[in-house]
């Protein structure tokens, strides 16, 4: 599928931007928010690469009831300990990074709901967050749930949603089956500061079964509690800014426009980067005419979700940028 680009404003954050990987650690899915995917450690070199050897080995295979065939996922490692997903459950795993030894699993059975989602198997990782007292593990299931989980017990964290966990098909400006629909997510969550922002998948290929598909909304929720403090509608919502470009109002019979890749964020400028993918069905736009912002152009967004509201500041459309007044998004 292809991908336009949008971004938001988050609260103020401390200078990192793109910083790498700190202390030998792995903290976030590409080293820092800005997924640099750098690490300054050069213990390992051209020199002695061809001497190493394995020190252990986690299988994943009992980790679901078959075998995984596209293990992706990029564990973190913190404080001596190595998180992953693994599994055709998407199970989560908390491991010494010395010896390898299992200290705690949590894998979640979700059924048909599982079964019918579009993003299967163990997905791309999980996100971490702590505030120097907790510390947490974050993941998205593959029927779609967002779970908080005790990094140093694997027990789900009581306060966070109901009893650890917060259903996204739920609360999402949009009705959709609690089983079958479409939407899901195998990225990797991203903790911006003490927000969780989370995206949204459908099937894997250009050409969706129906036109008017689930939406790809945005949402960012609350670290400690799980609560939606917002939620950016790549597809515009009646008098919302960008609404006006979607003609003969085809945004309402259109889907997708999910944002499925993984979500950069720069720390000292408050900005979350987000890769939109087009809306139903790709190349194919006969259904919906205009230029259908944001989800049809390149088009970076500004919002402010601290007060779960937002401002367009600008867009990058086909043909160059345009500078637009502060709008309620």
């Amino acid at each position: 599928m292809r991908l336009v680009s949008s971004l938001l404003f988050l609260t103020a954050l401390p200078l990192a931007a793109q910083s790498g990987a700190k202390n030998g650690e792995w903290r976030t899915y590409g080293a820092d928010l800005g997924n640099t995917h750098y690490s300054p450690l050069d213990q390992i070199d051209a020199g002695n690469f061809s001497k190493l050897q394995v020190a252990w080995r986690f299988k994943t295979e009992n980790l679901g009831p078959g075998p995984e065939n596209n293990l992706e996922a990029t564990p973190l490692m913190v404080k001596g300990v190595v998180y992953s997903v693994g599994g055709t459950r998407r199970a989560v795993v908390a491991l010494d990074a010395a010896t390898g030894e299992l200290l705690w699993v949590y894998s979640l059975n979700e059924g048909v709901r599982g079964a019918t989602a579009p993003r299967k198997l163990s997905g791309r990782g999980l996100a971490y967050w702590t505030n120097g007292r907790e510390e947490r593990i974050l993941y998205v299931t593959p029927g779609y749930r967002l779970i908080a989980l005790n990094a140093k017990t694997g027990a789900p964290i009581a306060g966070f949603g109901q009893n650890g966990m917060v259903d996204l098909k739920l609360d999402d400006d949009q009705q959709m089956d609690l089983e079958s629909s479409d939407i899901g997510l195998h990225a990797t969550p991203v903790v911006a500061g003490d927000t969780v922002i989370v995206g949204a998948a459908h099937s894997a290929s250009g050409t969706p079964k129906v036109k008017n598909n689930v939406k790809g909304y945005v949402r960012g929720f609350d670290v400690r509690t799980g609560k939606r403090n917002w939620i950016f509608h790549t597809i515009p919502r009646l008098g919302e800014f960008g609404r006006d470009t979607w003609e003969s109002d085809s945004a309402d019979n259109v889907g997708n426009a999910g944002v499925w890749g993984q979500i950069s964020v720069d720390e000292e400028l408050g900005l979350a980067y987000l890769p939109v993918e087009l809306p139903t069905g790709d190349i194919y736009g006969g259904h919906r005419p205009g230029s259908g912002l944001a989800a049809k152009a390149s088009s970076p967004w500004i919002l402010r979700p601290a007060s779960a509201s937002g401002i367009t500041s600008w867009c990058t459309t086909a043909s160059g940028t345009s500078i637009f007044p502060a709008l309620p998004c």
